[in-house]
């Protein structure tokens, strides 16, 4: 249950649903976590993230952040640096919906979605990686950091009426494939996980009776997605176990894109 300790991690997204989860978990298994996110409202997931937190880890800590905003995302980063000495572990969860299809998305909605689910990802990886390589390589595979990126199935296959989601999920599985060829010489490790359907308590079309009912005969598995069960999946691809796991995309779907 240990896995992480000594490990600083970074989770946008954090407030809510997936990444919530994962700030959680990650803590539970000995990192000290910064969960950030643009507001401490719980939209979907439990009560607000900072309690919790700090009841698992009282060196972990939630931190206010819009991750367009290139200037703060660099100013928490490099503050994390300067209190904990390194950022080991940077997971990029801060999303937003779309569900329009092509022909219905104008720039306002293009903007809305891939401000924060493709601009947004390239602000936190640039600030994280630029802190990672100053960093002294660490531990017997000479690390110097590590990133999960959380995708999603539709940046595999289409999703269908959201355009703009699904360009900025596919979009966001190109980063983790051209960062781990680009640095893992530089003792970056780089990955992502991608939900299939997760029910994070969230209301709307997406868990109306229909959609539910499409998705559990579409999933293989008994049941559809918990957070928690993307949360083990980016606590596997952040532990010492997973040193040579490099530009790998983990399907967390209950076997959705096998059958």
């Amino acid at each position: 249950m240990n896995a992480l300790e000594g490990m600083t991690a970074l989770v946008t997204g954090a407030s809510s649903g997936i990444g919530r989860a994962i700030a959680l978990r990650l803590a539970q298994d000995g990192a000290r976590v910064i969960g950030a996110d643009i507001t401490e409202q719980v939209v979907e997931g439990g009560p607000p993230l900072a309690e919790p937190l700090r009841e698992i880890s009282p060196e972990s800590r939630f931190a206010r952040l819009d991750v367009r905003d290139h200037e703060a995302t660099s100013a928490l980063i490099n503050d994390i640096a300067a209190r904990e000495g390194r950022l080991d572990l940077v997971v990029t969860s801060a999303m937003v919906p779309g569900g329009k299809a092509l022909p219905e998305t104008d720039m306002a909605e293009w903007l809305r979605v891939t401000s924060v689910n493709l601009t947004g990802v390239y602000v936190t990886l640039h600030a994280a990686l630029a802190q990672m390589l100053t960093q002294a390589p660490r531990g017997t595979e000479n690390e110097r950091g590590r990133i999960v990126n959380i995708g999603s199935q539709h940046g595999i296959i289409a999703s269908p009426g959201s355009f703009a989601y699904g360009v900025s999920k596919a979009a966001v599985l190109q980063m983790t494939r051209q960062i781990a060829a680009d640095h893992a010489q530089d003792g970056i490790v780089c990955n992502s996980v991608s939900p299939g359907k997760i029910l994070t308590g969230k209301t709307g079309p997406a868990v109306s009776e229909t959609a539910l009912a499409y998705s559990n005969a579409r999933t293989p598995a008994p049941r559809l997605g918990r957070p928690s069960d993307v949360a083990a999946a980016v606590a596997y691809l952040a532990s010492p176990q997973t040193t040579f796991i490099n530009g790998h995309n983990l399907l967390v779907d209950g076997g959705w894109m096998a059958a």
